[in-house]
């Protein structure tokens, strides 16, 4: 399905969480933490290594993710995070990130992505490749993004107004969508109301629902 690639991805999780009130990254859900999601969801859906980005207490997630996914797991810490936004953790990011030929680009507050969705862009990218493959529910495009390692200098310069929503505006010619069947891609926990309706629909006792 990867047509022999190299395939990354990058976790972002860096930020104060001030919205939430407490700190997302080390959240509980389904036995595990947020973030410890969020990872398991791009290793199973066939990244090959990844990338987690920090910031805020740092420390407390690196020792987290390394006890639950050892050296599968590499980090860098973007030190400006308390005043910068998403797009410098890109970047930063994107200076540890190891050799490949695509990567998917994964907030890590969306714990609850279906490996399904990994792996039905690595098969639109095998099919037809695009710089630029994002998923769509209902015609909303969501994270995760799978996107060509050839962009990453692009990425990497960008510094325009508006961060990563305007870098997306600049890379609309190269932006491909691919229809998914995931309610997990709408699942972004940024307030305690979102993370309520997240435990209430994923934290089944009976076990993982992806």
């Amino acid at each position: 399905m990867k047509n022999g690639e190299q395939i990354s991805a990058l976790v972002l999780a860096a930020g104060l969480s001030r919205r939430m009130g407490a700190f997302k990254p080390l959240l509980p859900l389904r036995g595990r933490t947020l973030i410890e999601n969020s990872v398991d969801s791009a290793l199973s859906g066939g990244a090959d290594t990844l990338v987690v980005v920090t910031g805020y207490r740092a420390g407390e997630v690196e020792q987290t993710l390394s006890r639950s996914f050892g050296n599968r797991v590499r980090f860098v810490r973007n030190e400006a995070y308390a005043e910068t936004d998403m797009l410098r953790s890109v970047q930063t990011g994107l200076s540890a990130l190891p050799k490949c030929d695509a990567f998917f680009l994964l907030p890590g507050d969306m714990p609850v992505i279906s490996k399904e969705t990994f792996l039905r862009l690595l098969q639109a990218r095998a099919l037809s490749p695009a710089p630029v493959l994002f998923p769509t529910l209902n015609g909303y495009r969501k994270h995760p993004p799978l996107i060509d390692a050839r962009l990453i200098p692009t990425i990497r310069g960008f510094s325009g107004e508006g961060g990563l929503r305007e870098l997306w505006k600049n890379m609309a010619g190269v932006i491909r969508t691919v229809p998914v069947d995931d309610a997990g891609v709408w699942i972004d926990i940024d307030t305690p109301d979102d993370y309520r309706q997240c435990l209430e629909k994923y934290d089944a006792p009976t076990g993982d629902t992806r």
